[in-house]
């Protein structure tokens, strides 16, 4: 059975998708009965066979060696949302993933540009600094001078290389731009194109069959600059909810958790009866009610499953170094306050209402629970 190489055996902290899974990534294609629209190295179907993945492995030739390659899941939200997400980067629309920070927008983006460009590094990071130049195009200003503008002085923007190779750029956080730089994408999307007035001959770049953009924005964020009017026309929004279902959500954290205690080389097995407690904590500070009907005040910290990643990720850090090395509820629980009081230092005073009114009720009767509930008490007590 073939294996895709992981990151924690890369000479570089993270490769990208289409280098981590680059295995699954053939495999697929070579058993791709469809044909895939103009440009994408994969079908719509076996794209979201990428992302989602399949209960058996496939049989592929690898390195020219005959094995079974298991296509791991990307995306454990609805599979309908990745459907919506393929159909329209295979249309004239360009895509925006809204949704609470931490819900996987940027994972899905990445992997989507991977399974359908093969590449997922064409990437514009939108911030307040962002300009027009980073979004088109600039110049090597002392090429110029010495020589006047030309194709070869130009320095191409990732969106241009995607138009250029018929690709998908990935614009994440796109509302955090101001609107004149949003609406440069006006055009382009459009258009399908650039104009370069400096240049007298040929001073216009046309995209590529397979071009199109995948955009991601913080459903917090909208109203720090939303989008135009116009530039809402060219998107097609999909909305990506927090994980509903709690074992799904003790499943993303119990794999990507694994993922990155494989790349850092941390020995640790996190037990899913640690995982349980930590996405309780999570699911009801979340909502401010438990399942029984307990209610009290709700964090104003957006507490989602990417955070709980990083809890557990640290539990184990701090487990391997400064504890005996089993990841218990002790170290989620010393985690757990970075995590609740991020935004707002009342959040403290939420965080010990529920350690007082949930967790120590439960740990009279469950000895996990009272080691949770006093080891997050000393925590809270520390950092008041």
């Amino acid at each position: 059975m073939a294996k895709d190489t992981n990151a924690s055996d890369a000479k570089i902290l993270r490769e990208p998708a289409e280098v981590q899974y680059r295995h699954q990534l053939e495999a697929l294609k070579q058993q791709d009965k469809d044909t895939p629209p103009s440009a994408w190295k994969l079908s719509p179907r076996a794209v979201l066979t990428y992302i989602t993945g399949t209960a058996k492995p496939i049989k592929a030739t690898i390195d020219g060696k005959a094995v079974e390659v298991p296509i791991t899941r990307k995306f454990f939200g609805d599979d309908t949302i990745v459907e919506r997400a393929i159909v329209t980067l295979a249309s004239e629309r360009a895509l925006l993933l809204v949704g609470e920070p931490g819900t996987g927008k940027s994972w899905l983006s990445e992997h989507l540009a991977a399974g359908i460009s093969g590449c997922s590094t064409l990437t514009i990071q939108g911030t307040a600094g962002t300009t027009e130049d980073q979004i088109k195009y600039s110049w090597n200003v002392a090429r110029v001078i010495a020589e006047g503008p030309k194709t070869e002085n130009m320095i191409p923007s990732p969106t241009m290389i995607a138009m250029k190779t018929g690709a998908l750029l990935r614009f994440e956080e796109i509302t955090r731009c101001v609107p004149d730089v949003q609406d440069a994408l006006v055009s382009i999307l459009s258009d399908k194109n650039i104009v370069v007035p400096e240049l007298p001959d040929a001073n216009m770049v046309f995209a590529r069959p397979g071009f199109n953009i995948i955009a991601t924005a913080n459903s917090r964020d909208q109203g720090v600059n939303e989008l135009s009017a116009a530039l809402k026309r060219r998107f097609n929004y999909v909305h990506i909810p927090i994980v509903s279902d709690q074992k799904t959500e003790i499943a993303i954290v119990r794999d990507r958790s694994k993922e990155l205690l494989e790349r850092y080389k941390i020995p640790a097995k996190i037990e899913d009866s640690v995982l349980t407690v930590l996405a309780t904590v999570f699911r009801e500070m979340r909502a401010g009610t438990t399942a029984d009907g307990v209610s009290f005040q709700k964090v104003s910290t957006t507490l989602s499953t990417a955070e709980a990643i990083g809890v557990a990720l640290d539990s184990a850090i701090y487990s391997r170094f400064f504890s005996t090395g089993a990841v218990g509820v002790e170290d989620v629980a010393r985690q757990l306050v970075g995590s609740v009081v991020k935004e707002d230092l009342d959040d403290l005073k939420v965080l010990k209402e529920y350690l007082s009114v949930v967790a120590k009720k439960r740990g009279a009767k469950d000895a996990s629970w009272k080691a949770f509930h006093d080891a997050a008490m000393k925590a809270v007590t520390s950092a008041s």
